[in-house]
């Protein structure tokens, strides 16, 4: 696992991405841009040595909107940063072990390190708006999906942060909701979208909500014929969806998209059942979808891999739509991609050229993100500069009985693998 994602990671270079993602940002005139999966790789030298951060795919965002001369910063108020970490994975001497000689040796001297990262979500704005910022908060979803039962839970919530327009004030949330569903139950997603409601409930000013909500219409499907990005599929808790659904023939109880929508929260579009809309479907590796998915998503009518909908940016209390569409979604040749050289990439992208019948390069190339981005132009009502109460702070009670006795275990084991050594 852990071999499987450094790889990855040095694979999809996000050095390489970052100046696309940010120019990207710059070209539209985003205002505030919520981000899912802010990634952070933290290190080890050694079992008592002090955590160093490697990489921060954030920071390294905002820097590189610095260099082209429109620089976002992460939104921050009174000490609270508008970043919340829900999934995390600890650096474990002996148990965690990453060999890279290139990150390591100018930082360690040594060709391998114990690492771990940390990923949540994140609300980024233009450095003018900062001053405009007047409240930010972080909370977690109660519903959680453990891994490894007691030590491994996925958790994931959101951030929020309450900011100045003009006269008026927003509230604007950026959220990751869970995608990994378990047979004939409701889906952790759909449970997290009903406290996500829960807990916006209250709030009576204008409201914005940007996120990867897992979740597509068109779910709970009906077969894995119909579904190859694998989302949530019908069982006896939960039906399947209707075809062609709508606001009204929809069904909501397994599906966090409908949640939202029959919550009172409006979808500022494209289009979530238009298949040129669709914002999932690109490889772990960026290269395009797998020939298979992309032979699937075109036949749903999206002629670029993308087979499913998740990412959407919902509005309520009084914002209006102005415009919207879909960034970041043309493969192989716009300015959303870049060249890579990984050998899986390079040969993804030959079979995938010639499947498209487009002139296939001779390096890989891969786009910003395996999601699509949703940019939209939204309106807020002037005069509407109230305050709502804050946000719920829900947060996971810190360590359970099991899992300091899964923290015990695994001590005795890092103890017993010391001793051995030492012995040799």
């Amino acid at each position: 696992m852990r071999k499987v994602a450094i790889v990855q990671v040095a694979a999809t270079d996000f050095s390489k991405r970052a100046p696309l993602l940010a120019k990207e940002i710059i070209t539209n005139k985003a205002d505030v841009v919520g981000i899912q999966e802010a990634t952070t790789w933290i290190c080890k030298k050694n079992a008592w040595s002090g955590k160093t951060e490697v990489l921060n795919f954030t920071d390294q965002l905002l820097d590189a909107t610095k260099k082209l001369g429109t620089e976002y910063v992460l939104a921050e108020k009174d000490g609270t940063k508008a970043k919340n970490i829900g999934f995390s994975i600890a650096a474990i001497p002996f148990l965690t072990i990453v060999n890279d000689p290139q990150t390591f040796q100018p930082l360690f001297g040594q060709d391998t390190a114990a690492c771990g990262f940390e990923i949540g979500d994140a609300l980024i704005v233009r450095k003018d708006l900062a001053s405009k910022i007047i409240k930010v908060g972080n909370t977690e979803y109660e519903a959680s999906y453990s891994i490894v039962p007691t030590l491994m839970t996925i958790y994931r919530g959101y951030t929020w942060m309450d900011l100045a327009i003009g006269k008026s004030t927003a509230r604007i949330v950026s959220t990751h909701l869970e995608s990994v569903w378990d047979a004939n139950k409701v889906p952790n997603a759909a449970k997290q979208a009903t406290q996500l409601v829960a807990d916006l409930s209250n709030t009576t000013i204008p409201t914005i909500v940007i996120g990867d909500f897992n979740a597509d219409p068109r779910d709970p499907r009906k077969d894995s014929a119909s579904n190859p990005g694998g989302q949530p599929e019908a069982s006896e808790t939960c039906p399947v969806q209707v075809d062609n659904p709508t606001l009204k023939s929809s069904l909501d109880s397994c599906n966090a998209y409908w949640i939202m929508r029959k919550s009172g929260f409006l979808d500022a579009g494209p289009d979530a059942i238009n298949a040129t809309n669709f914002t999932w479907g690109m490889s772990a590796l960026l290269a395009g979808p797998d020939v298979d998915r992309y032979k699937a998503a075109k036949a749903m009518g999206n002629n670029q891999g993308f087979s499913d909908r998740l990412d959407y940016i919902f509005y309520k209390n009084g914002v209006q739509p102005l415009n919207s569409k879909i960034v970041g979604n043309n493969w192989p040749y716009s300015e959303s991609t870049w060249t890579c050289s990984n050998e899986e990439q390079i040969n993804n992208t030959q079979l995938l050229a010639a499947e498209m019948k487009v002139i296939s390069p001779p390096s890989g190339v891969c786009l910003e993100s395996d999601h699509a981005g949703v940019f939209a132009t939204l309106a807020i009502p002037a005069g509407v500069n109230g305050s709502s109460p804050e946000l719920p702070s829900h947060k996971p009670f810190p360590i359970s009985f099991w899992q300091w006795v899964g923290l015990a275990l695994l001590a005795l084991i890092a103890y017993l693998i010391i001793r051995r050594r030492r012995r040799r």
